[in-house]
């Protein structure tokens, strides 16, 4: 098979060798040099640089034919979502369209068509007008209708206060408001085939992300079986026709047990979201998902741990860039039974300047594990309030 990736993750994240043999299908990677640099340097491949001052989708469309006689087109980022499917369209190869991927793409489009699914979703508005008042009055989330890593996400105490933000905005169009649902949150990870959740694993975060993107740590641990939120999953799968590949799922736990829809992704999780479900289930998200998409058949599973696993990274991107830190732990949370293993940047190494959860690129990283997922819990909650940066470190 003649197979084309767009290139946009680290490799080391992807795994695309765990499920494609380079030896027997013809590969091209496109991606920007600094992705291209990250593939292995003996990886049987052909690499189709883009410049980063170019539109990716458009880029890859200059210098690609459907006289290539590529089969496929693969993509595995948030950012790839739509540009796979431009490229596709350009070579002439079926998949979904721009307008069915925007469902697990766009903020607004998503919950749109939830409605009548007998999912509850926040109550939101893309485009309010002028004069108008929001159909609530209380705690208000102001994001951007496309992005991960929750960045550009503020929460206002009064939806008056979250409008005028809005109006201030240079492309209001771009963003959405949303009531605020108080209550844990939670994501499922899984694989869709042929529209159907086959496969699905749920934990609950440690933290919430929009806090992650004000520089407070966040985690998550896996959780026992709830037909609840599996119910969720599949019903928001085939609401949204969420067709092949991975799914992230992100919903609300009230204190009264309501599950509330939250947004959803047709991609896999971030941070140590793969590396918990492979030795949780022994099953490989990303190299499951490429061989769902190619046709291919699906990895033998490793053998699952038999304990629950979790994470929790340290953000540094809210550091000055002239006062680089290096987060630690208490020795009694490093030589903890649930610690399996402990990232922690060189000293003097500065973190990354963006949002991210790679964990060679934050302070401090934690993967851990334990029979219990309570037990768990609170030791990832003792990791994150041992190696929060404090407030006056940041300013």
């Amino acid at each position: 098979m003649k197979i084309l990736v767009l290139h946009q993750l680290p490799y080391r994240k992807a795994g695309y060798d765990r499920a494609i043999d380079h030896r027997r299908h013809d590969v091209t990677y496109a991606g920007h040099a600094d992705r291209l640099a990250d593939l292995p340097e003996a990886l049987p491949a052909r690499r189709l640089p883009v410049p980063a001052d170019e539109d990716f989708a458009a880029g890859v469309i200059a210098r690609t034919s459907p006289a290539d006689g590529y089969e496929a087109v693969l993509s595995l980022s948030e950012f790839g979502v739509l540009a796979v499917c431009r490229v596709r369209g350009h070579l002439g190869l079926p998949g979904p369209t721009p307008e069915q991927a925007e469902l697990s793409h766009d903020k607004v489009r998503m919950k749109q068509a939830l409605a009548g699914s007998g999912i509850r979703t926040p109550r939101f508005s893309a485009a309010p007008a002028r004069d108008a008042l929001l159909p609530w009055s209380g705690a208000t989330v102001l994001k951007p209708r496309r992005g991960t890593c929750s960045e550009g996400v503020s929460v206002f105490p009064s939806a008056r206060r979250a409008l005028a933000a809005h109006r201030a905005l240079a492309e209001p169009q771009a963003y959405e408001l949303e009531e605020y649902v108080d209550g844990d949150i939670l994501h499922t990870d899984g694989l869709v085939q042929g529209g159907v959740l086959v496969h699905s694993v749920t934990s609950r975060y440690v933290g919430k992300p929009a806090d992650y993107a004000a520089g407070i740590p966040l985690g998550s641990h896996q959780l026992p079986p709830d037909e609840r939120y599996e119910d969720l999953a599949r019903r928001t799968v085939a609401a949204l026709g969420i067709d092949w590949g991975t799914v992230h799922l992100e919903f609300f736990e009230t204190a009264g047990n309501e599950l509330v829809f939250l947004e959803v992704a047709n991609r896999m999780g971030g941070a140590g979201v793969v590396d918990a479900h492979l030795r949780h289930t022994g099953v490989h998200l990303p190299s499951h998902e490429i061989a769902l998409r190619l046709g291919l058949p699906r990895p033998v599973p490793d053998t699952p741990s038999g304990r629950y696993h979790g994470w929790l990274v340290v953000p540094g991107h809210h550091l000055p860039a002239d006062r680089p830190h290096t987060a630690a732990l208490p020795a009694h949370l490093m030589d903890h039974p649930c610690a399996d293993r402990i990232h922690i940047l060189p000293p003097g190494t500065p973190a990354a300047r963006h949002i991210t959860y790679q964990e060679w690129l934050v302070p401090l990283a934690v993967e851990a594990s334990h029979p219990d997922p309570a037990a768990l819990r609170a030791y990832l909650h003792a990791c994150a309030e041992a190696a929060a940066i404090p407030c006056e470190e940041a300013a």
